[in-house]
């Protein structure tokens, strides 16, 4: 495997406080990687970074041998689409139109196109219909493509959101907390969906609170806590790592392991 993304020495600052220090960590094709550590740790705000929403104060991001510019719809464009912790879909839209939404950055009709309705737009939204569709049927809603995102379960929500992202065709999906708020039938169900989506090629980047979820998912693992890297590895090694076992439950890691 190659690396994909490539976080080098990160920084990132809020006024006086640093949010992000230091942070480095490969992200290599065709893998699963989890990013994990408690709250307050700076997982989400590293998480910014590395899709384009945050820029770096210090250090730099390299997604697919180019640096990374601080603007989501370039990285769109480069090849990175992510989900968001709340969930964010076009309430009164349908499932199919949220997920048409999706595949703008994809598209190449322009103004002209749309206002005469030229023979190559009409192509191009069938295209993107039919792409959507696929796409719901991939996750399973196909059943729900007429009904509005406001009636889907919030199970249903969740993987809507990985279809519309999906329609951008990543190279890299990044999930922020996809599992948030789903029970353990949902889990399962997601863990399924994230397993196929990376056999299918795509690379895939999770945070998530769920560590079991994690564990049993990801090829490698990074730690964050207040804003350091302590751990990164295989998910066995990681959770025998005396820093990370102190972090997740305080105090040292003898302690931890303490009957």
């Amino acid at each position: 495997m190659s690396a994909l993304l490539e976080a080098r020495d990160v920084v990132k600052r809020f006024g006086g406080l640093t949010a992000l220090s230091e942070v480095s960590l490969t992200v290599e094709r065709g893998e699963i990687f989890g990013l994990i550590g408690p709250n307050g740790a700076g997982k989400t705000t590293f998480f910014n970074v590395l899709t384009g929403l945050y820029s770096a104060d210090q250090g730099a991001v390299v997604f697919d041998g180019k640096p990374l510019s601080a603007a989501p719809h370039q990285a769109a464009a480069a090849g990175i689409s992510r989900t968001f912790q709340n969930i964010r879909l076009f309430a009164n839209m349908s499932a199919l139109e949220n997920v048409m939404v999706g595949r703008h950055v994809r598209t190449h009709a322009g103004v002209l196109g749309a206002v005469f309705r030229t023979g190559a737009t009409r192509a191009e939204e069938a295209a993107i219909r039919s792409r959507a569709a696929e796409l719901l049927e991939y996750t399973g809603l196909s059943a729900r493509a007429g009904d509005t995102a406001a009636h889907l379960a919030y199970g249903e929500q969740r993987r809507l959101e990985i279809a519309r992202a999906l329609a951008t065709d990543p190279k890299l999906l990044a999930l922020d907390e996809p599992a948030a708020g789903m029970n353990a039938t949902e889990t399962a169900g997601l863990k399924k969906l994230i397993e196929r989506i990376r056999a299918d090629g795509v690379t895939v980047l999770l945070i998530e609170h769920d560590v079991k979820l994690v564990m049993g998912l990801c090829d490698r693992v990074a730690v964050l806590d207040y804003g350091r890297k302590i751990a990164d590895g295989a998910p066995a090694a990681v959770q025998r790592d005396p820093a990370v076992i102190a972090a997740y439950l305080g105090g040292n890691a003898e302690a931890a392991h303490a009957p």
